[in-house]
């Protein structure tokens, strides 16, 4: 229901839009659609590759290396392969629940997304470049850190 809800909001404020400048709203959905199909060819490939990932690997797999009885072990595995992973939000949360029904723990599914949105180390090369090797170098740093404080404060309240 509530997904309804937001698609009525989204269309109502389009349909507002081009009452008020139906040249920026043509502009903007050009726009949009020219990101998507951009985009597409990269969501796909991932989705797929995600969607083999857990075909192929069974629960008990999950549950061995990511499970609860990984302890501080899982939490590092997860917190190395969400850094050097990329990969859009709207997979990894999905990705992350599916983890979560495959036996895997809290604390190590929370350390990998979280290391897995905020760690950039196969973005580093362009992050540096805009940014300066000591600025992207802080910054990936600081969110690893806050990627350890998060999983072990999902550790520790659960």
């Amino acid at each position: 229901m509530s997904t309804s809800i937001l698609y009525i909001i989204v269309l109502s404020l389009l349909f507002l839009s081009f009452l008020k400048d139906r040249s920026k709203t043509r502009k903007a959905l050009k726009k949009a659609l020219k990101s998507i199909q951009k985009n597409l060819s990269m969501m796909i490939t991932v989705m797929m590759f995600m969607g083999v990932i857990l075909t192929v690997i069974d629960p008990q797999f999950i549950s061995m290396i990511f499970g609860k009885e990984s302890g501080i072990y899982g939490v590092l595995l997860g917190l190395g392969i969400g850094s050097v992973s990329f990969m859009p939000s709207f997979i990894a949360f999905p990705l992350g629940a599916n983890l979560l029904e495959s036996g895997a723990g809290y604390p190590q599914v929370a350390g990998f997304i979280s290391s897995l949105m905020g760690v950039g180390f196969i973005s580093f090369g362009m992050e540096s470049k805009y940014f300066g090797t000591k600025v992207a170098l802080m910054r990936n740093l600081l969110a690893l850190l806050a990627s350890i404080v998060f999983a072990a404060a999902v550790g520790g309240l659960l």
